[in-house]
């Protein structure tokens, strides 16, 4: 006569097994979520600046495409910026009423000129020759750095990170410079909107087009 075996007593691990494995998978999941930590709208995560830093550094060749806006208690004016970075040459295409036309600012090892519809001058800083000609200055020897959200070579500084690392805030040479948005460019991120002021001097700088260019 055969021997009648419950379910129960066949597979007694069945159904505590099955629990055990979606809890075991439930807390994969959690430990995935915690570790990759929160996002933001722009999908930046925490670390990823520090990771990256070395490769910003070393981003030294760029053409930078954007709109810029002086503001001063006498004046609230804007222009386009047209921006190519070489390690030791740059060249800035100011066009608009920022720079009153067109203006073509440009340095190479150690000599800067201005180009304009009235002519070309030549100073020994880039900030003396736009003071000079234009009235205003952008604090164009630190921007280099300062647009990729590192500080200047020269000087002390202050920096202040936001909850992801990123830069938030920096302070040098009497400037303060506030990030206020990034974007990724490859595989790189790179301020898109950034603030300066110096006194009663507020500069904004919107990218609209970052682009890695040729040597």
């Amino acid at each position: 006569m055969p021997t009648m075996t419950s379910l129960s007593s066949r597979f007694p691990l069945s159904i505590p097994s099955s629990r055990l494995w979606l809890a075991g998978m439930a807390l994969l999941l959690l430990a995935g979520c915690a570790s990759q930590g929160p996002i933001d709208e722009s999908g930046r995560q925490s670390g990823q600046w520090e990771r990256q830093q070395a490769d910003v550094e070393a981003f030294d060749t760029w053409t930078l495409v954007g709109k810029t806006g002086l503001r001063t208690s006498e004046e609230n004016i804007s222009a386009n910026l047209d921006w190519n970075q070489h390690p030791h040459y740059f060249r800035m295409l100011i066009s608009g009423p920022f720079g009153g036309g067109r203006n073509v600012l440009e340095g190479r090892e150690g000599r800067f000129s201005l180009s304009n519809s009235d002519g070309r001058f030549e100073a020994e800083t880039p900030e003396a020759l736009m003071e000079e000609q234009l009235g205003w200055a952008l604090p164009v020897s630190a921007m280099p750095d300062w647009v990729r959200g590192l500080p200047g070579e020269n000087g002390s500084y202050q920096i202040e990170t936001d909850e992801f690392g990123f830069p938030s805030h920096l302070a040098q040479d009497g400037w303060e410079i506030d990030y206020r948005d990034w974007e990724k460019v490859d595989s790189l991120w790179l301020p898109r909107r950034l603030v300066m002021h110096y006194d009663d001097v507020r500069i904004t700088l919107v990218v609209n087009q970052w682009q890695a260019t040729g040597e």
